[in-house]
């Protein structure tokens, strides 16, 4: 027994102790079947997410006209997660109609009513999501795209935090310092971006953008958490009928907000759909893909690995709001992101992970030579089966080795 897990002393493969905290033993079980596939999923995950991200800020930033919304970004809001509602029924149809004899039924109206119950936790990310999503076009009247998405990326440091008091998750002394060093890269890129001489909402203008910056690092990065949190604790439940609870509520946070703003402005604020342009249909579109697979970023990655996915989209923020709208590309901004690389490759690097293995939460089966963890051909499969032959911990394994 080493930092409460159990060592197999012939392959010294570390394996979760029964006395372990965890918060979803339908993960754990998840984490240690870990297969090629699941991996080339991350890829994907990242690729698409890099995609999706870098163009948001693009769009919302074309979405405006002399440098307003001629739409309600509430509006917006609402068709957004009306837009996942949608998709989510959808596939829930389809993965119920291809489930296998003797499964529970998915569109039981017992599993429907168990799930809500299970998952009402996700209303939590749903209200922080509704308010996030709104300060998002507010960011926009501060910053130029690029801005808006380098001071996007501080959310990982804050993300790394309540990662590690709600999550009890554990990083090494070389991963927190690769967060530092996104900070400082961040910083090297944000030197004399605010515009001089100008005010909003009665405040000077720098005033009013630290002050949205601190909301709008916190406010996502608590929701990222949560939501994280709620997806795996309930590892068992489908992630359509999990995503259709979660834009479920989004969409009742958003046209809550809606009736108060035509209550306060009047009932011609109420038509979400004036102001419109094909930019917002694409902003539309684009946001309801991307909290699409965040969901799947939350509940079969992580959020670190998604906030640092966003990062990577940094770079095709900035050539693109260069190319399209003439914004330059500083050097601050080369160096920043120059900055951002070297932090995230230090993150994810092998070295920074070497302490970090002894001291998580030791819920994956490690150490076995990756040549034998493949599971695509039959001699991998045969020489996994005999590699668990070796993992009998106790007397008995040692009687073995020694000679008779």
């Amino acid at each position: 027994m080493k930092n409460g897990a159990l060592e197999c002393s012939v392959c010294h493969s570390k394996l979760v102790s029964p006395n372990s905290r965890t918060y979803s033993k339908a993960y754990d079980r998840h984490k240690n079947r870990v297969s090629s596939k699941q991996r080339a999923l991350k890829v994907l995950l990242v690729v698409g997410d890099c995609v999706l991200v870098g163009l948001q800020p693009i769009l919302v930033y074309m979405s405006k006209v002399d440098g307003k919304f001629k739409f309600s970004p509430l509006g917006v809001n609402f068709l957004t997660e009306a837009a996942k509602v949608l998709f989510a029924i959808v596939m829930l149809l389809f993965q119920a109609r291809h489930q296998k004899v003797g499964e529970k039924p998915l569109l039981s109206i017992s599993t429907f009513v168990q799930a809500a119950r299970n998952n009402v936790l996700l209303a939590v990310p749903a209200l922080l999501y509704a308010i996030n999503n709104y300060l998002k076009f507010i960011m926009q009247l501060y910053f130029n795209p690029a801005t808006v998405k380098m001071l996007s990326n501080l959310k990982v440091l804050v993300i790394a935090v309540l990662l590690k008091i709600v999550m009890r998750r554990r990083f090494s002394v070389i991963q927190w310092e690769a967060l530092a060093l996104l900070l400082i890269g961040i910083s090297v890129n944000q030197l004399r971006s605010l515009p001089e001489g100008t005010t909003a909402m009665g405040l000077p203008v720098a005033m009013g953008a630290y002050i949205y910056t601190l909301i709008f690092v916190t406010v996502p990065s608590m929701a990222s958490v949560f939501n994280e949190y709620a997806l795996k604790s309930q590892y068992d439940t489908s992630i359509y009928l999990q995503n259709l609870f979660l834009y479920g509520y989004g969409a009742i946070f958003n046209f809550l907000a809606i009736l108060g703003t035509a209550m306060v402005k009047g009932p011609g604020s109420f038509n979400i759909l004036e102001g419109h342009s094909k930019a917002t249909m694409l902003l539309i579109f684009n946001n309801a893909a991307q909290g699409i697979l965040s969901s799947f970023f939350f509940k079969y990655a992580d959020t670190i690995l998604k906030k640092y996915s966003s990062t990577v989209a940094t770079i095709f923020t900035g050539i693109a709001s260069a190319a399209l709208f003439g914004h330059t590309l500083t050097i601050n901004f080369m160096l920043g992101i120059s900055i951002v690389f070297i932090s995230m490759h230090q993150f994810f690097s092998p070295l920074a992970k070497v302490k970090d293995e002894q001291q998580n939460e030791m819920t994956e089966l490690r150490d076995v030579p990756e040549r034998l963890k493949s599971k695509d051909s039959f001699l991998d499969l045969a020489a996994a089966a005999n590699e668990e032959t070796t993992h009998r911990v106790g007397h008995d394994e040692r009687q073995h080795l020694l000679p008779s």
